[in-house]
């Protein structure tokens, strides 16, 4: 076996239409773009999505729904993840820093998924309302961003 002999099987490839190369070719004089025409000659361009004069595709279909532009986006953290990290602090500035909170400046919302076996403070911008009696019952405390802390219950 020869590297440099290796070809591919018989009709497998075919040879490449040379157009516009002179009469001889077959593919000369209009370069197998016909006669008259719109795209027959020269500086011939359409618009993306141009259906030759039928409707566009994306004018047919109907426009639905709304997207609103000011919506705050929050990075979900649940309870039994905060319960396998270690410490018993955290901020948005410690879970970006774990890797928890990817985006800089994205605001944090602490979910009740899960279950906490121990007292933790955490510090996000809002929480759900599972997520705040999880926290108080294990002895936490869950201080909300620009808010109050809301302390576990003396017992």
């Amino acid at each position: 076996m020869n590297l440099s002999a290796l070809r591919p099987p018989a009709g497998q490839t075919k040879t490449r239409k040379r157009i516009g190369r002179g009469m001889g070719s077959g593919h000369g004089k209009t370069a197998t773009r016909g006669s008259k025409g719109q795209r027959a000659g020269t500086g011939f361009g359409q618009k993306r999505g141009f259906e030759g004069g039928q409707m566009p595709l994306h004018r047919r279909l109907p426009k639905r729904g709304f997207t609103n532009i000011f919506k705050t986006q929050f990075a979900i953290v649940n309870l039994g993840r905060l319960e396998k990290l270690e410490g018993d602090t955290f901020t948005v500035d410690h879970l970006r820093s774990l890797g928890i909170v990817k985006k800089a400046g994205e605001r944090v919302k602490v979910l009740g998924s899960g279950q906490l076996t121990r007292g933790i403070t955490v510090e996000a911008h809002q929480f759900s309302k599972s997520a705040l009696d999880k926290i108080q019952k294990a002895g936490g405390t869950a201080q909300v961003i620009g808010g109050t802390p809301t302390e576990a219950p003396e017992s």
